[in-house]
Order: C-alpha cells, then sequence, then structure tokens
C-alpha cells in the first residue's frame, strides 16, 4: 500500500518576508557573483537541486522550510507576483541560482518543455552526471572550501562544473 503525505500548508509568505532573521539567514547563503552569472546557494540542498532554508520562527509558529528561491522571488518581486507564477523557473536552468536576473515566472508546462529540450544537449548544465543535486551540492562545497582556504573562488566553481560532465563538457568531434 503506497504512502500518501497529507498535503501542505500555504506557506505564510507575507509573514516569513515580514522576519528580519528569515531575511538576514537568506541573505548569508547566498554567494554573489557578477549580475549575468548565477549566484550559488551555500546552504541545504534538495534532491532536485534546489535551495532549502528554515524560514520563520518555532516561537509563533510560522516555522517552515521553503524553497529558497521561492522565498527570494517574493522578497524581490513582491508574493502577489509569487502565488501568481506556477511555478518560478531559472533561465539559467541552475536550481541553485538565487540570482534574481535568471529567474521567470511561468507554467510547469513551460518548465518541462524547456527541461526537455535543453537535457539533451551535451555539456548542459541538465546533463550533469551527478544530477542537479549533486551538481548543486558540488558547487557549493567547493565555494565554501575555496572561501574557507583563501583560494580562488570562480576557479573552484568551474572545476566543480566540468567534474560533472563526461569529457570535460567538450564534445569532440567525430571526423
Amino acid at each position: 500500500m503506497a504512502r500518501t503525505r497529507p498535503p501542505a500548508a500555504p506557506v505564510p509568505w507575507a509573514e516569513l518576508l515580514a522576519d528580519p532573521k528569515t531575511r538576514r539567514r537568506y541573505e548569508e547563503k547566498i554567494y554573489r557573483r557578477r549580475a549575468d552569472q548565477c549566484w550559488y546557494w551555500l546552504g541545504a540542498v534538495s534532491d532536485s537541486g534546489h535551495g532549502k532554508l528554515r524560514a520563520g520562527s518555532r516561537t509563533d509558529k510560522t516555522s517552515q522550510i521553503v524553497t529558497a528561491h521561492a522565498l527570494g522571488f517574493a522578497i524581490v518581486y513582491g508574493v502577489e507576483q509569487l502565488l501568481a507564477a506556477d511555478v518560478v523557473r531559472h533561465g539559467c536552468d541552475s536550481p541553485s541560482c538565487l540570482n534574481p536576473a535568471h529567474w521567470l515566472a511561468g507554467t510547469r508546462a513551460q518548465n518541462a518543455g524547456e527541461y526537455a529540450a535543453r537535457s539533451r544537449t551535451i555539456g548542459h548544465t541538465l546533463t550533469d552526471e551527478r544530477g542537479p543535486a549533486g551538481r548543486a551540492r558540488a558547487i557549493r562545497d567547493a565555494i565554501k572550501a575555496a572561501l574557507a582556504a583563501g583560494a580562488d573562488v570562480e576557479g573552484a566553481i568551474e572545476r566543480a562544473v566540468i567534474a560533472g560532465q563526461p569529457g570535460g563538457a567538450l564534445q569532440i568531434g567525430l571526423w
């Protein structure tokens, strides 16, 4: 007999956004780069590769695990825009990206169609051998290690990305 989960309670987005501790914890877990680059999540990562964050407060019973980019989308664009979107897509196809310029409100059909089209391109983010969670965790861990060692973070990110691509993300010509 299959187990089913009860439906999730609605997320109290307005209360979460009003909590300064939630916003601070969110901001502290983002590794920011140039405006055109992915900004990687340095906290917990779900099996789908998305950042996860405990938001709210246990004392006032608003504590809830939320997807980091959904919280970020609500912070940047507002709760109304978040609720109007079926999903928040990543134009960069990196589920752990927290750069608001890379987020797109859309439908599940759009998201699935884009995934199907791009997941077959050799060397693409979506073809990483480790899967989205493995890729996100490898990048997160590489950033944290480089920061702790005072090493080249961009180089660490590049090596972490390439490590998941057969042939180093390069397809050798057949002829």
